[in-house]
């Protein structure tokens, strides 16, 4: 079996899982060993569940079969982003009942990505098979926070990075961890201050236009704008 990435911490009063580092430092695309024991776990008990999340994500079937596996249990999923929910790990953060984020965390979320070798027809299989994988990965994201499919689709183009206050503002997460009342207070006052978002793209670009001198402006030597003044003055 794979190295497990997922620990049960065993609880009388809740059932607790943590899920810190990559998801799955393999893929378990076809594993069927894995997944199973998986799901046994996560089905070993009854109750809430309290999922927290700290992870850069990771294999993202391994994502995909974990949010089925959260959507389909029968309590309620509590996810608690404590450090950071990026990539493959915020796709299963979106399986909660109620997503929470710590004041310092982070969440991200990008196009998928993989690597392809071959000729031009094995390229184009790849990219269509990248372009299926983000319209699934959408999907977990249009259920759970209500925005159109392009505005998904253009934030995972620009890999967005939100803090906490800037998910809850987007329906990424519902609240912010020892302040659950946040998200209404981010609807009723008009004096809150926005969350911030950062766009590897956007920075990107911007770096781009400060490393690359502006093309030279044309200049007109001093004697024949001398000459041409002096032409307008007769």
């Amino acid at each position: 079996m794979k190295r497990k990435f997922w620990n049960w911490v065993k609880n009388e009063e809740e059932r607790i899982l943590f899920l810190n580092g990559e998801i799955s430092d393999e893929t378990w695309y076809g594993d069927e060993v894995t997944p199973k024991i998986f799901k046994s776990e996560l089905e070993a008990g009854k109750g809430d569940v309290t999922v927290w999340i700290n992870s850069p994500g990771g294999d993202v079937f391994a994502a995909a079969q974990i949010y089925n596996m959260l959507m389909d249990y029968k309590g309620s999923v509590i996810i608690k982003i404590d450090g950071l929910a990026a990539s493959a790990a915020s796709v299963i953060a979106m399986a909660g009942t109620e997503v929470l984020m710590s004041p310092v965390a982070m969440m991200m979320i990008h196009n998928p990505m993989t690597i392809a070798i071959g000729d031009s027809e094995e390229m184009k299989k790849a990219g269509s098979m990248l372009e299926e994988v983000k319209e699934s990965i959408m999907n977990a994201y249009e259920i759970k926070t209500g925005l159109s499919r392009s505005r998904i689709s253009k934030l995972m183009d620009a890999e967005s990075w939100f803090n906490a206050k800037k998910a809850v503002e987007l329906h990424f997460a519902d609240g912010i961890l020892n302040d659950v009342s946040s998200k209404r207070e981010f609807k009723n006052s008009e004096a809150e201050v926005e969350g911030i978002m950062f766009s590897r793209a956007a920075v990107t670009n911007s770096l781009l236009g400060k490393l690359i001198p502006p093309k030279e402006a044309k200049k007109t030597p001093i004697d024949q704008l001398e000459k041409r003044l002096s032409l307008l003055s007769h």
